[in-house]
């Protein structure tokens, strides 16, 4: 009886805590009759991307346009004559878009040329779409072209059309090349709080926006060029690496274009937020994070409304449903084993086995949900099969300690092999992390089953006092405890590295002190990394548990 008991009180208390962390929460004043100024649209499908020229249908960006004509009145488009984007003026005066389009330039001259032939011929065709232009985006940033070259594109298109023409980048590169700003009829800055390099919290981020433009705008007026100034990307991303206290999440999303929209207006700000449609060829640029920027999903579902409060995870229960069923079945089959089992035993293995299996359900919607190829698929298939694998031969172990019997060698062997196999990808990880981390995730949902049955594992030992992880640990692999630790110091010292060169942090905090204190409280500031750390930290301990344990 006490089994089926607590059965049902572990059931009842994960549901409830589902729900109750899962609630629709209110993010801020609805968007004026629900549609945005302006969003940037790429017209890409799952398996379609501009790298492999893989584009999509005519027919298939009528059905986006559709879609996005009761979201928005303009869209911003950043290449002209790749593929089909040549069809996308008539598509969108056919679902009463209009247009700011743009040409793509890159660092080979003749796909230069192409795209400026094509947004001249674009923009005088089509003058009632196409109601401005813009030549080149974030080249500067990336340095495919010097000031020089840029300008000249700049002039050939000024001279070709009769729509204003401006260039696209990031705020700070207008800064760092003013003479830009005389070339161009319109000023088109990107503002990203999540990207700055001082990143900005979604709370702060609306002021941020107010007060670099008018930055921008008091640096043009010194040049005595007082011109129109278009946001031209600002948005916030809805899944991925944390940056100090910029986190990505959905309602953070949702809450930053409202609170943009709400500045926006109270100014008289032109805006165009990135972006309409996630884009999950950008994730072999830009990591999870680069693919996860839009209102729509990469299969044209809402990511979250305009109007209304906004859910985190609106689909949760489903995961749960399936967590209970899987907990529901083991019970049918170890049923015997563990109802003879002292109560606070009973009590400890059950509460692991369902958390562990909520785990591995939450495990595999997140990693299903954020692998765009097929080779991030097969590692998913590999991460979600590994972890079932040790999740079983962890509970087993605890089990076995809690009886103080002997895990079966089968057993031993295999968690060995496995855990090391796992202990050296987060190695990994971390040291890529500390490296050059800024388009990688932390992978503390890989590792979901693994702390948690360790965690179990520990408590059980704790409590019968007996040696813990004896059989778990290969010996010759000892020092992959203290490498974990080791390498758990390199991610401190490299995200704090990554701050304190950074350009624009350079510039505002001239201080070396200064400097290197803000950017070490970017770093441990950071949720995501500090849950990591204290995840190595966990997965460090077996190894010290045992060389304790063999030392007496």
């Amino acid at each position: 009886m006490k089994l089926i008991s607590t059965a049902i009180i572990l059931l009842l208390l994960t549901f409830l805590f589902g729900y109750i962390t899962n609630l629709p929460q209110d993010v801020g004043a609805d968007v004026p009759q629900g549609k945005l100024n302006s969003l940037s649209y790429a017209p890409f499908h799952e398996g379609q991307s501009p790298m492999t020229e893989t584009f999509p249908s005519e027919q298939q960006i009528s059905d986006d346009l559709h879609l996005l004509s009761s979201k928005t009145y303009t869209i911003r488009t950043y290449a002209s004559a790749e593929g089909t984007m040549p069809t996308i003026p008539a598509l969108a005066r056919k679902h009463g878009l209009t247009m700011i389009q743009g040409a793509w330039l890159g660092g080979i001259d003749k796909s230069n040329q192409l795209e400026i032939n094509e947004l001249i011929r674009s923009a005088n065709a089509n003058p009632d779409v196409v109601k401005r232009v813009i030549v080149g985006n974030e080249v500067l940033l990336r340095g495919d072209l010097p000031p020089e070259a840029l300008i000249e594109a700049i002039r050939t298109v000024k001279k070709a059309v009769k729509q204003p023409v401006s260039y696209a980048d990031v705020w700070s590169m207008y800064m760092k090349y003013p003479e830009i700003i005389n070339e161009v009829d319109f000023i088109t800055i990107h503002i990203l709080p999540y990207w700055e390099d001082e990143p900005i919290a979604v709370s702060a981020a609306p002021a941020h926006i107010e007060r670099i433009y008018h930055h921008v705008q008091e640096e043009a007026r010194k040049l005595s060029a007082d011109k129109p100034i278009l946001i031209g990307e600002s948005g916030w991303p809805s899944v991925g690496k944390q940056r100090g206290l910029a986190i990505p999440s959905v309602r953070n999303e949702a809450r930053f274009i409202r609170g943009l929209i709400k500045v926006a207006n109270a100014n008289h700000f032109d805006y165009n937020i990135v972006e309409a449609i996630n884009q999950s060829w950008k994730s072999n640029l830009e990591g999870v994070v680069g693919a996860n920027w839009g209102l729509l999903s990469i299969d044209r579902t809402d990511v979250f409304p305009l109007t209304g409060k906004v859910y985190e995870h609106p689909n949760w229960l489903n995961n749960k449903l399936f967590a209970a069923l899987l907990f529901i079945t083991l019970l049918i089959f170890t049923h015997q084993a563990l109802r003879t089992l002292p109560t606070h035993y009973l009590v400890i293995l059950l509460s692991a086995i369902q958390l562990t299996l909520v785990c591995w359900c939450e495990q595999i919607d997140f990693l299903w949900a954020t692998s765009y190829s097929l080779g991030q698929y097969l590692l998913t298939g590999i991460i979600i099969i590994i972890n079932a694998a040790l999740g079983f031969i962890l509970l087993n172990y605890a089990y076995t300690l809690a009886r103080q019997q002997a895990q079966h060698s089968v057993y031993a062997l295999w968690g060995q092999r496995l855990y090391t196999v796992c202990v050296l990808f987060a190695l990994v990880k971390t040291l890529s992390l500390a490296i050059n981390g800024r388009y990688i995730s932390f992978p503390t949902e890989q590792f979901y089953l693994l702390i948690t049955g360790i965690s179990t594992v520990i408590i059980i030992s704790f409590i019968n006092k007996t040696p813990a992880f004896a059989s778990f640990i290969m010996p010759r692999y000892h020092w992959l405890g203290r490498s974990l630790l080791l390498a758990g110091i390199a991610l401190i010292i490299g995200e704090t590295s990554a701050f304190f060169v950074s350009r624009d942090l350079i510039a505002a905090y001239p201080s070396i002190t200064h400097r290197f204190a803000t950017s070490l409280s970017f770093t441990l500031s950071n949720n995501q990394l500090v849950t990591w750390l204290s995840n190595l930290g966990v997965l460090a301990l077996p190894y010290f548990i045992y060389a304790k344990t063999n030392t007496k």
